[in-house]
C-alpha cells in the first residue's frame, strides 16, 4: 500500500478508493512517496551545474520533478525503470504539476513496494479483464474470423504483451495493462450497443474491436517504461495490425480476398475515421461496421483521457493532449463535496 506523508500546514482532499487514499496534490504542499522513474534528461544550468529533469508515474498519473545539483553518483543510480522514494515540494509550471525533489533515493527490499504497484490503475484487474476478454471472444461466430482470433490470442508471447502494456505513451489508458483495458471496454461498448443496429454485421465488429490494437504489442518495447520499438517507429501499429491479422489468416488458409478479412481489415485501417483528419487512418470509413467501431473506439479514449486530466487536475480547465484544447475538469464541484 502506498501513502503519501504531507505537511500539516494545509488541508488534502482525499478519496478513499479501494482502501489506498488517493491524494489530490496542491500548490506548495511538500509530500514523500515512491514513483518508477518513466523518462530521465540531464541538463546543464548558467551556473554550469547538472539538474534532472523526470518524469515519474504513480499508478495512471505522470509528474515532471527536477533535481538541482545532480551528482555523477545519482546519476549513475536514477535511471529509467528504477524505483525511487522522493521527497519534494509542489508547484504547477505551465498548467502541469511539478516537483521540486529536496531528498530522493532508491527503493530497497524493505520497502513494501513493487513497480507493479507504481504503474497499475486502481481498480484494473489484469486477471479479470483477460478473463472478460475470453468470453467476448465467444460472441464471435464466424469460423473464419474466429479461427484468426484464436490463431493470435493462442501465442504467449503476444498474450504476456497485451496483458502488460499501456494502449499509449501520453494520450489514454497510459497504465499497466491499459491495453488490455482498452480492447475489453470497446468490447463490451459494442456487444451492448449492437442490439440497436440491427444493420451492422456483429461479427465483423467484434473481430475488429479484439484485433485492431494487437500491433501494439510489436509498437511498445515494455510495460514499465515503454518506448517505440524499431518495428513501431518504422510503421505504426495500425500497419502492424494489419500485418499480423494478415498473417494470422494465412496460417488459417484464408484467401486474401476472403469478404470478411477485407471488412475487418478495413475496420482496423480506417480505426482513427476520415482520413482528411489527419489522426492515422489509411482509409476513410467506407462501411456501416467501419463507422460503428471508429466511434466506439474514440468514444472510449476520448472519456479514459479525460478521466484521467480530471483525477490530476489542479484547475478548473486543464490542457488535454490528447483533444488539444482546455477540457473542464470539474474540479470547483469535487472540491465543494470533498
Amino acid at each position: 500500500m502506498i501513502r503519501l506523508k504531507l505537511s500539516k500546514a494545509h488541508r488534502m482532499e482525499r478519496e478513499q478508493i479501494g482502501g489506498i487514499a488517493m491524494v489530490r496534490l496542491q500548490e506548495g504542499e511538500t509530500i514523500t512517496t515512491f514513483f518508477v522513474i518513466k523518462e530521465r534528461e540531464i541538463k546543464r544550468a548558467a551556473n554550469g551545474s547538472e539538474y534532472a529533469n523526470f518524469s515519474l508515474q504513480k499508478n495512471d498519473q505522470i509528474i515532471r520533478a527536477k533535481l538541482w545539483d545532480i551528482t555523477d553518483e545519482q546519476k549513475g543510480q536514477f535511471l529509467r525503470k528504477a524505483i525511487v522514494k522522493v521527497e519534494g515540494k509542489v508547484g504547477a509550471y505551465r498548467g502541469k504539476w511539478q516537483l521540486t525533489i529536496h531528498r530522493i533515493r532508491l527503493a530497497t527490499e524493505d520497502d513494501p513496494i513493487t513497480v507493479g504497484d507504481l504503474i497499475s490503475k486502481e481498480g484494473v484487474q489484469r486477471e479479470e479483464l483477460w478473463q472478460d476478454l475470453r468470453y467476448m471472444m465467444e460472441e464471435v461466430t464466424s469460423k473464419t474470423l474466429q479461427s484468426i482470433i484464436k490463431q493470435l490470442y493462442s501465442q504467449k508471447e503476444l498474450r504476456e504483451r497485451l496483458t502488460t502494456i499501456p494502449a499509449s505513451q501520453h494520450y489514454h489508458h497510459t497504465y499497466y495493462a491499459g491495453l488490455l483495458d482498452h480492447i475489453v471496454h470497446v468490447t463490451q461498448s459494442a456487444i451492448s450497443l449492437l442490439p440497436l443496429y440491427p444493420n451492422v454485421n456483429k461479427n465483423i465488429v467484434i473481430a475488429t474491436c479484439l484485433l485492431h490494437d494487437l500491433g501494439k504489442t510489436e509498437t511498445f518495447t515494455e510495460a514499465i517504461a515503454p518506448e517505440y520499438s524499431l518495428e513501431g517507429e518504422y510503421m505504426g501499429h495500425i500497419a502492424l495490425s494489419l500485418e499480423l491479422v494478415q498473417d494470422a489468416a494465412k496460417e488459417a488458409g484464408i484467401e486474401r480476398g476472403n469478404h470478411e478479412l477485407l471488412a475487418v481489415k478495413h475496420c482496423i485501417a480506417s480505426q482513427y475515421g476520415d482520413t482528411s483528419q489527419g489522426y492515422g487512418s489509411t482509409v476513410s470509413p467506407k462501411t456501416a461496421e467501419a463507422v460503428f467501431f471508429q466511434h466506439i473506439k474514440q468514444l472510449n479514449a476520448t472519456l479514459q483521457a479525460l478521466e484521467s486530466v480530471q483525477e490530476a487536475a489542479h484547475e478548473t480547465w486543464t490542457y488535454s493532449p490528447m483533444l488539444k484544447r482546455k477540457v473542464y475538469t470539474n474540479l470547483d464541484k469535487r472540491s465543494k463535496e470533498g
